[in-house]
């Protein structure tokens, strides 16, 4: 009872308020801008949390944590550029409704299905934080790998009609998930001397350079937008009726199972779980076919799923320290600034900073919806803008948003090199999704599958020994068996 009273008078307290509105404002406007990232984002507002009291510093961090993990949603929609890897399996079919003059409808269904989510990760998180936390701790590295292997099994039914090109991209995003600095020995690996590499190529540039250079690129032997009446007839926010959200239950169900699931597990974060909510939800569609062309499924699926995880990633943060990403290790940074061991000892120490916590989470979800209303019906206009003046725009957002990850010239050479790559594979029909998969999923399999031959003695029956790991192998064969014979049929249909 005096948990809930925690939980209570943080929501009714101005400080706690005034944090979560503040910080999911600037989480919104971070998880927005290209190369500012929900980490980076946190992390700059780090220093500002030292004067606070312990609560109102937690809530302040988390609430930019849910309003990035929505905010990258918008430039994936409007401009074909996900400022995050959570975002951008909303590409396909966010920008596709953009493109249809559906901006509104997309925008508006990525803001409450992430409201949703982010409502329900919650309740999880503040229900049973300490109980199924436990189930991370079953994880080892062959089932992280087995992991790993069942989402890049995922290339088979997102390549539909194209299965052997969607293979070869995977393998293209593999491959660049190889360069950089190998994960055991240390030793920098396809590097060729520049002292740039050794960190790997980031995730960011890729998607910068694969989807929104490429679609520079694409739209430059196209007609104007901007002059067309039909694509511009959309330039306010509308948000889903209670009809359309029943409509789309099915998807939205499958994004918060995923999302629990991936917010438990250290590594699997908002990418993963928004790929494979994207895929469930594609495969479990009524209509399969509209996928990728404008479907509404396609896009509150992932977005859904990145906010589920928003809230469930905090579970094994708060219950075991175990950071499942960079933006929780953030969070946990913060935590120990204010001299918070996490752990089970910090619901019975200060139960007023966790369930304070929660309270404030509560508000920020209701604070993205708030924000969303006000903000994105101009955000919507500016971009119906003439294709000249936007296109120069984005161009010069996204040659700025790359530079200021690294401060690095390197890096724009890099994503133009990634940028031209992706057109040459969208103009000779690549599908690019397997791409970001394979870079995405690449160090993640790789690491894990060496410690398990590590601990195994080079044996490979390791993956089967583990029940966990061969559950994961199991799912995944099944998935690309399922996958080839509907190809096949496909194919069989077409001849």
């Amino acid at each position: 009872m005096q948990n809930f009273m925690y939980l209570v008078e943080a929501m009714v307290s101005p400080s706690i308020i005034a944090a979560a509105f503040a910080g999911c404002l600037w989480g919104m406007m971070g998880g927005s801008l290209p190369g500012i990232s929900t980490s980076i984002a946190m992390a700059l507002l780090l220093p500002f949390t030292f004067d606070l009291n312990p609560s109102t510093a937690m809530v302040l961090l988390a609430s930019v944590y849910v309003g990035a993990e929505y905010g990258g949603s918008i430039p994936a929609i409007l401009i074909r550029t996900p400022a995050s890897g959570s975002a951008a399996a909303t590409v396909f079919d966010g920008y596709e409704m953009h493109r249809q003059g559906r901006s509104g409808e997309a925008l508006g269904l990525s803001l409450v299905g992430g409201t949703i989510g982010g409502l329900v990760g919650l309740l999880v998180l503040a229900t049973a934080t300490e109980k199924v936390a436990q189930l991370a701790l079953l994880f080892t590295p062959p089932a992280y790998a087995a992991l790993g292997i069942l989402g890049i099994s995922v290339v088979a039914s997102v390549s539909s009609g194209a299965m052997v090109k969607g293979v070869i991209a995977g393998i293209l995003g593999l491959m660049l998930a190889t360069i950089g600095t190998d994960p055991i020995s240390g030793v920098g690996r396809f590097i060729y001397g520049q002292a740039d590499l050794l960190e790997g190529v980031s995730i960011i540039l890729i998607m910068m350079g694969l989807f929104a250079l490429s679609e520079q690129m694409m739209q430059a032997g196209q007609p104007d937008m901007a002059a067309d009446p039909e694509a511009r007839r959309s330039t306010r926010l509308v948000l889903p009726s209670l009809k359309t959200l029943w409509r789309l239950r099915v998807p939205q169900v499958i994004a918060w199972v995923l999302g629990l699931i991936e917010g438990l597990m250290p590594g699997g974060g908002g990418s993963v779980a928004s790929f494979m909510s994207y895929n469930e939800a594609k495969r479990w569609s009524k209509e399969p076919e509209k996928f990728g062309h404008g479907s509404e499924e396609g896009v509150i699926a992932p977005e859904t799923a990145n906010n589920v995880v928003a809230s469930t990633a905090l579970i094994p943060t708060l219950s075991f320290g175990i950071p499942g990403s960079n933006s929780t290790a953030v969070l946990l940074g913060a935590l120990l600034i204010h001299g918070l061991q996490p752990g089970p000892l910090l619901f019975a120490r200060h139960p007023e900073v966790v369930y304070g916590l929660f309270g404030g989470l509560f508000i920020a979800n209701f604070a993205m919806l708030a924000l969303g209303v006000i903000l994105l019906s101009p955000i919507i206009w500016l971009v119906n803008q003439p294709k000249p003046f936007l296109q120069g725009g984005i161009f010069i957002l996204i040659m700025s948003g790359v530079y200021s990850v690294n401060n690095s010239t390197f890096d724009l050479g890099l994503v133009l090199a990634i940028g031209m790559l992706g057109f040459t594979l969208r103009a000779l029909g690549f599908p690019l999704l397997p791409m970001v998969l394979g870079a995405v999923l690449g160090p993640m399999i790789e690491s894990n599958y060496r410690r398990s031959l590590m601990m195994g003695g080079g044996d490979l029956s390791i993956f089967v020994r583990d029940p966990i790991s061969a559950l994961l192998l199991g799912l995944a064969l099944l998935m690309l068996v399922t996958s080839f014979i509907r190809e096949t049929r496909h194919a069989k249909k077409t001849a």
